[in-house]
C-alpha cells in the first residue's frame, strides 16, 4: 500500500515544551520508531509535518531586523520544510538502519490569491501568550491575534490548497523506493501568474488539508492523520464520552468538533475517503495499528 502519513504537531513539540531543537528531536525520534513500523510492514510511505510554533518563531526572531529586511512567510515556510524534514529524515534513517533511502522535498503547493482566508486569518503561528503580551506584540508587529484554548497567538491567512505542482518529482522518487518527506506545513504557499510563473504568497496553508490533497494526487491507498489522541470520540470532555472505531463520511459531517484540533483532521480525512480511499485518525504510537484497522477511527465512503 501507498500510505500518505501527517504528523501532528506533537511529533515535533508536545505543548508547554521549549522550542529547541533537542526537544524536537526527542520527539521525532518517537515518531520515526512508529512511522518505520510501516515500512518494515512492506508499505511504501510518504511523510508530512506540520510547522506552527516553527515558522512562528522564525518570524519572531526576523523581527529583530528592519521590517523591509524581514523574511515572508512563504520563504520560512521553505526553511522549516527543511529544517524539521532534515531532523525527521535522520531519525528515520537510524530507525530503518539506514537500509532504505530518505528524502525531503521542498514543496510548493497552489492557492487561490482570491481565497477569503487572505482577509479573515485563522491559522495559528507561534508560541503562545498571555492576552495583554499578545496584544502588545500584535500592536508592535502589525498581526492578528486570537485565543488558542486559554492562551492567545498570533494568526495568518491559511488559504485551501488547490494543487502541488511538485507531483512529477514526488513520482519519481517513489518509483525508486524512497521514503518522501514533502508538503511541511501544507507545503510552501505559491500563486500562479497570468504568465505561467509562480510566486510566493504571505500565508501557512492547513497541514491536513495539503495531506488529503496529496494522497488524493498520489492516488495513495491510505491518509494517516496521527496525533496525541487515540480517536475520535462522541461526547468528548463529557462523563458519556466514548470512542469512534469508524465512521461513515456522512455521519463525520454530522460532528460537531473544535475547529483548532479534531476539526480539519475530520475534514481532510473524510475528503480523502470520498475519493475511496482508506483514512485513519488516532495516536502516532498506534500508525501501523490504525493502517490495519486495530486502533484510532476509520473513517470510509
Amino acid at each position: 500500500m501507498l500510505v500518505v502519513a501527517a504528523l501532528g504537531g506533537n511529533a515535533l513539540l508536545r505543548r508547554g515544551e521549549p522550542l529547541t531543537a533537542q526537544a524536537q528531536r526527542t520527539n521525532v525520534k518517537i515518531a520515526a520508531e512508529s512511522l518505520a513500523e510501516i515500512v518494515r510492514a512492506g508499505h511504501q510511505l510518504v511523510i508530512t509535518h506540520g510547522n506552527g510554533p516553527q515558522v512562528g518563531l522564525l518570524a519572531l526572531q526576523g523581527a529583530a531586523y528592519k521590517p523591509e529586511e524581514a523574511y515572508p512567510l512563504d520563504v520560512l515556510g521553505a526553511e522549516t520544510e527543511g529544517m524539521i524534514g532534515y531532523i525527521i529524515e535522520q531519525e528515520l534513517e537510524n530507525a530503518l538502519g539506514h537500509d532504505r533511502p530518505v528524502a525531503t522535498l521542498l514543496t510548493q503547493v497552489l492557492v487561490d490569491q482570491d481565497d477569503p482566508a487572505f482577509r479573515h486569518p485563522t491559522k495559528f503561528v507561534g508560541p503562545v501568550y498571555d492576552r495583554e503580551e499578545a496584544e502588545t506584540k500584535a500592536e508592535a508587529a502589525g498581526w492578528q491575534i486570537a485565543q488558542d484554548g486559554d492562551k492567545w497567538r498570533r494568526v495568518v491567512p491559511s488559504p485551501k490548497p488547490l494543487e502541488i505542482p511538485d507531483m512529477r518529482v514526488l513520482q519519481l522518487l517513489l518509483e525508486q523506493g524512497v521514503v518522501v518527506i514533502c508538503a511541511g506545513g501544507g507545503g510552501i504557499p505559491v500563486l500562479r501568474r497570468d504568465d505561467g510563473s509562480m510566486i510566493g504568497v504571505e500565508a501557512v496553508i492547513d497541514k491536513d488539508a495539503a495531506s488529503a490533497l496529496l494522497a488524493r494526487q498520489l492516488g495513495a491507498d491510505a491518509l494517516l492523520l496521527l496525533t496525541d489522541v487515540d480517536a475520535i470520540y462522541r461526547d468528548f470532555g463529557k462523563d458519556t464520552a466514548s470512542p469512534i472505531p469508524e465512521l461513515t463520511v456522512a455521519d463525520a459531517g454530522k460532528l460537531d468538533l473544535p475547529a483548532g484540533s479534531m476539526g480539519p483532521k475530520l475534514s481532510a480525512a473524510s475528503s480523502f475517503a470520498e475519493s475511496g480511499g482508506l483514512s485513519g485518525i488516532g495516536r502516532l504510537e498506534d500508525a501501523l495499528a490504525i493502517l490495519e484497522r486495530r486502533a484510532g477511527t476509520c473513517v470510509v465512503g
